[in-house]
């Protein structure tokens, strides 16, 4: 997302602010990845499938455990989650990222100058 320079440390609070606030909410409940199944056909042979009905975002996974909940922090709540995930839709969490990126590239390029 950011690419593979050296951050100075000049800029390192804002690209953890970027983090914090943008890239991780995304990736968390709006960007799906697969989670492959594990198929055992003998003792030491092992296949990982990827299969679309095990596509799901990180936070879809996290419900899908049985007793899900106690895996919180303390004072995250359910609620609070589900409200998060629910606050925008995939377009546009991807575009308030987007925007935010560029945003953080333009301000970093200006103090550069």
């Amino acid at each position: 997302m950011l690419g593979y320079a050296h951050i100075p440390k000049l800029h390192a609070e804002l690209v953890i602010e970027f983090n914090k606030n943008y890239l991780t909410p995304y990736i968390n409940y709006h960007r799906p990845c697969f989670y492959p199944e594990v198929a055992v056909y003998a003792i030491r042979l092992r296949e990982k499938r990827s299969t679309v009905e095990n596509m799901m975002t990180p936070y879809e996974k996290l419900k899908s455990l049985p007793g899900w909940e106690q895996y919180l922090k303390e004072g995250t709540t359910p609620h609070a989650l589900e409200s998060k995930a629910e606050s925008m839709s995939d377009n546009e969490a991807a575009e308030q990222l987007q925007s935010a990126r560029e945003s953080l590239f333009k301000t970093n390029f200006e103090r550069k100058a």
